[in-house]
């Protein structure tokens, strides 16, 4: 009784429903699908970032003192200044297929030379401590320069240099242009230092510079180095065991000029001391001639227009001049006499009897006596 039912059951279901594995089929696919698709926007998203990372790496700023070049390939971007980038943001394809080398033109560069600096250290550079020169140089580890006369000094220097426009040759022509111009460097030193004595080295320093300049622009334009030379420092010395000895005759050579100076200064203040005076007395002398001349000519007209005068009566001539004289002569006088002359034309003798002016004796001043005995 119980099985038919059973039965009956299972010849009446309908064979349109879905069986329960099918059912959790379609929905495994239905998630699979979904999350393939979210996968795939995420890689979307991923590759959009990349390519927009990789774009954007490519921009890169060139600063105001600086020119960029862009190598594609290996290769430079344009031709002439055209291919040179100035000051400002500027793009480039990434890595590996742009390049970007940029130039510090403007920028003031140093290189040193110390092929003519005696062994040290930079700790005792820095710390200023030197030590003790040894009985002779060794070649092996001192550098020195050797003079035009045959002597031996020490040099050392900085030469500050700029890039020159456009900069190409000195970034793309040479495995490192920097050594080349340190090369020029320590040549145009060894070469001045040839062609001074050993006194003017060390005294004239500015005339050891000009000679290394004149040297080093020498090489740089036949090098083609494209570089300007802005400014050399310069130091150099006597061997360090003489330097007691060259101090002493640089102290006789500056005393010898201070002499040379001072006998200069004082034979140029006595040239002018007695040019002045001869000055002086020329202008007094002619002043003086002038004088005399024209007194002359005064006196000469003078006598002239008396002479006739003279001529028509001598002795009136005389007395109105003898008057004259007299009121001119008198005309202060406090105390005047008058001397007639005789009837044979002779003076009168005048004789005064001047009484002597008696002068008073001193007083004599008698001290009181002092009675006390003791």
């Amino acid at each position: 009784m119980n099985e038919l039912p059973e039965s009956s059951n299972l010849k009446g279901t309908t064979p349109s429903s879905a069986p329960p594995p099918e059912v959790a089929d379609d929905a495994g696919s239905q998630a699979l699908s979904e999350a393939l698709r979210s996968s795939f926007a995420i890689v979307k998203v991923l590759m959009i970032g990349l390519v927009v990372v990789f774009i954007g790496s490519g921009f890169f700023t060139v600063g105001t003192q600086e020119k960029a070049v862009k190598l594609r390939f290996g290769k430079v971007v344009g031709d002439g200044d055209n291919a040179l980038l100035g000051p400002g943001p500027h793009w480039a394809w990434p890595s590996p297929i742009d390049e970007v080398v940029k130039i510090p033109i403007g920028q003031v560069q140093t290189v040193g030379s110390t092929i003519g600096w005696y062994a040290t250290t930079a700790g005792r550079e820095a710390a200023r401590i030197e030590q003790e020169p040894g009985p002779s140089l060794n070649p092996a580890i001192d550098g020195y320069l050797l003079t035009g006369d045959g002597n031996i000094i020490h040099a050392r220097g900085a030469l500050l240099y700029r890039i020159s426009e456009p900069g190409l040759r000195f970034a793309f022509d040479f495995a490192n242009a920097s050594n080349l111009v340190q090369n020029a460097f320590n040549n145009a030193l060894l070469y001045a230092a040839a062609g001074l004595k050993v006194d003017d080295a060390l005294k004239d320093i500015p005339g050891f510079r000009e000679k290394i300049a004149a040297r080093l622009q020498e090489l740089i334009a036949k090098e083609q180095l494209g570089v300007i030379v802005d400014r050399i420092d310069l130091q150099p010395i006597p061997p360090r065991r003489l330097k007691a000895d060259f101090e002493k005759v640089v102290a006789a050579l500056v005393n010898r000029d201070k002499l040379l100076n001072e006998a200069k200064r004082e034979e140029n203040q006595t040239v002018s001391r007695a040019k002045s005076e001869a000055a002086v007395r020329i202008n007094a002398g002619i002043t003086e001639s002038n004088l005399t001349v024209q007194l002359a000519v005064a006196d000469a007209r003078r006598f002239t227009e008396l002479w006739p005068a003279y001529q028509r009566n001598p002795d009136l001539f005389m007395r109105q001049r003898q008057i004259d004289t007299l009121q001119r002569v008198l005309a202060n006088a406090e105390y005047k006499m008058v001397l007639p002359r005789s009837a044979n034309g002779k003076p009168i003798d005048l004789r005064l009897q001047l009484k002597r002016e008696v002068t008073p004796k001193p007083k004599v001043v008698e001290l009181p006596v002092n009675e006390d005995h003791h």
